[in-house]
């Protein structure tokens, strides 16, 4: 509980949640308007004023999903950018920075992407994110989790049978959160690997199966070998 760290996005989906679960941690939770990544002078000033030991990159845009296609300057804006901003300022307080990406920066069609695989995003907003990434690991004090995460209770009413991801809920991630900022490096972050509809299944026996159109251009093999994050859990 010493070290304060600094969570941007502190209005967001993830950060609600980190805010009611979260026992361990000693957080400061910034809105858009009180910390506005795309203005240097507005992150110094949260940086003054709480100086914390440690920054939790949650903000950016990702939903809906298409808005990445649709407004491009914005998704740059938000997720490049806006990272960037931040990694320049926690290298000049020599604060460490704990990037939220997500596996949406590997191609999606083989599954079981370790670490070092090789990233190819199959949509724009894979793209902004590992545009982020690449600004992120120019720093070496940094971690990047690549994150497959959900609201909970799963919020709709069919599931894909053949799409595989590895997907968990956020409160997972919040438990996880206390075993892992202290490394470096890139750690993917989920749970078991498994179609869509059988994890919501397990949480709501009303979802019904649905199919992934294949002519969607939607890759259906998600999953990430999740052995560097079991080792560190101890799973």
């Amino acid at each position: 509980m010493d070290n304060k760290i600094l969570v941007t996005g502190g209005d967001g989906r993830f950060a609600k949640v980190l805010k009611s679960k979260n026992k361990k941690l000693n957080l400061i939770f910034c809105s858009k308007k009180q910390l506005d990544i795309l203005n240097l002078k507005s992150i110094k000033k949260n940086f003054e004023k709480h100086k914390p030991k440690i920054i939790f990159h949650c903000a950016g845009l990702s939903r809906p999903m298409d808005i990445h296609k649709k407004d491009i300057v914005k998704s740059i804006d938000l997720n490049i950018i806006g990272t960037a901003n931040l990694v320049k300022i926690c290298k000049l307080y020599k604060t460490k920075l704990i990037y939220f990406s997500t596996g949406y920066v590997y191609e999606g069609k083989k599954g079981n992407y370790k670490e070092t695989d090789a990233v190819k995003p199959f949509n724009n907003y894979g793209l902004s994110k590992l545009g982020g990434e690449c600004a992120v690991s120019m720093y070496k004090k940094s971690l990047i989790l690549r994150i497959t995460m959900t609201e909970k209770p799963f919020t709709y009413n069919t599931a894909f049978t053949n799409l595989k991801s590895n997907f968990m809920f956020h409160e997972d991630l919040v438990d996880m959160l206390p075993k892992i900022i202290n490394k470096i490096g890139i750690i993917n972050i989920g749970g078991k690997s498994q179609s869509v509809y059988d994890f919501a299944r397990k949480h709501n026996k009303s979802v019904k199966k649905a199919k992934m159109n294949k002519s969607s251009n939607f890759p259906l093999n998600q999953t990430m070998n999740l052995s560097k994050l079991k080792k560190l859990l101890k799973w």
